[in-house]
């Protein structure tokens, strides 16, 4: 595509395995069961589906297992912590639940008054919470029709991420509010992004200590929550090339080592070490954007979408060009184990 200069032509340059059957439209999420290898993804197509991934060594294939529908496109996902059920939100301004395992109808949960942009489990708290465009935050007991508590936001919900007692929530207009869920009813500090344009993505820290922010000028910040390691913060550049900047889309968490990976609009996806300021490894960029990807369980496969986003407009959309792919990416240990380096620069 002659409007991303010179990215490669092919989709799949990294020689990942795809997904049979992709959705027939963006894909806005990607959620791994964390019991199995079952895979879903929510689309622009206001369908929910589930693929189960088998691998072995390092042969991967997939298997279409289930879908579901929404009657407005879908804008996120999330497993229940037994791995049995999956929660979607989206245009439509509901939640569903659906209990894929057991093969059970959907349900809807929970309603907003705006598209529901952001949902998470809690099973420290045995709570559903809802973030939403409506500016509120949601938060469900399954067994009641009202939620038990609605929290206001200081504008509209765009990200969130929990790792229990800490939920990060990201607004419109650069707010990130932090919430200690021990007390969910009151913020436990507000701050203005350190990144100095609009919020896509955030990631708590699995050790709850503080989190990462990205945004749509290619730019990640990592922040710390204890105003004493206020000296730990940076921010730094990634999904850029030259003087065009990318959008940051998607960051997610290594669940064994604790690197992450940032995915963008560039179509690239790249694994970085906090701790050491570096990055472990640079993949080949996509023809099209990643806007959205996942770890499973285990940390053993990335799974990113490749989609055309619309960050170019309708006039640089090919619908013979911009198919929507799902790929699956095993990672190499040296691509997500930071090892400790000394005097290491910001990259």
């Amino acid at each position: 595509m002659a409007t991303f200069g010179a990215t490669p032509t092919t989709a799949n340059p990294n020689r990942s395995t795809e997904v049979v059957q992709p959705p027939t439209d963006l894909v806005s999420s990607l959620s791994f069961s964390p019991k199995a290898n079952f895979l879903v993804a929510t689309s622009w197509d206001n369908q929910v589906r589930c693929w189960e991934v088998m691998k072995s060594g390092t042969n991967v294939n997939t298997v279409p297992k289930a879908s579901m529908a929404h009657e407005q496109p879908v804008l996120c996902s999330a497993w229940k912590d037994d791995g049995t059920t999956v929660f979607s939100g989206g245009c439509d301004k509901q939640v569903k639940m659906w209990p894929l395992l057991s093969g059970g109808q959907a349900v809807t949960v929970a309603m907003h008054d705006a598209p529901v942009k952001e949902l998470a489990w809690i099973p420290e708290m045995n709570l559903l919470v809802t973030g939403s465009w409506d500016k509120t935050l949601r938060y469900w007991d399954l067994r009641q029709q009202n939620p038990t508590w609605v929290q206001q936001l200081p504008d509209r919900c765009y990200a969130l991420s929990v790792r229990h007692p800490l939920m990060v929530v990201g607004t419109a207009d650069r707010n990130l509010v932090i919430f200690n869920l021990q007390n969910p009813q009151a913020e436990f500090k507000r701050i203005m992004s350190p990144l100095k344009y609009q919020t896509r993505c955030v990631a708590a820290f699995p050790d709850q200590q503080g989190f990462l922010v990205g945004s749509i000028e290619g730019r990640v910040g990592v922040h710390n929550l204890d105003d004493s390691q206020s000296s730990k913060n940076f921010t730094f550049k990634c999904h850029r090339d030259g003087n065009e900047i990318y959008s940051v889309n998607s960051l997610n968490f290594h669940p064994v080592h604790h690197t992450f990976a940032t995915a963008g609009s560039d179509g690239a996806f790249n694994f970085w070490d906090k701790d050491s300021k570096q990055r472990l490894k640079a993949m080949q960029r996509c023809s099209q954007s990643i806007p959205c990807s996942t770890f499973n369980n285990d940390g053993s496969i990335y799974a990113y979408s490749v989609c055309y986003d619309w960050a170019k407009g309708a006039e640089n959309h090919n619908p013979s060009a911009s198919k929507n792919y799902i790929y699956l990416h095993l990672p190499q240990e040296s691509e997500v184990k930071g090892k400790p380096r000394t005097g290491a620069g910001r990259k």
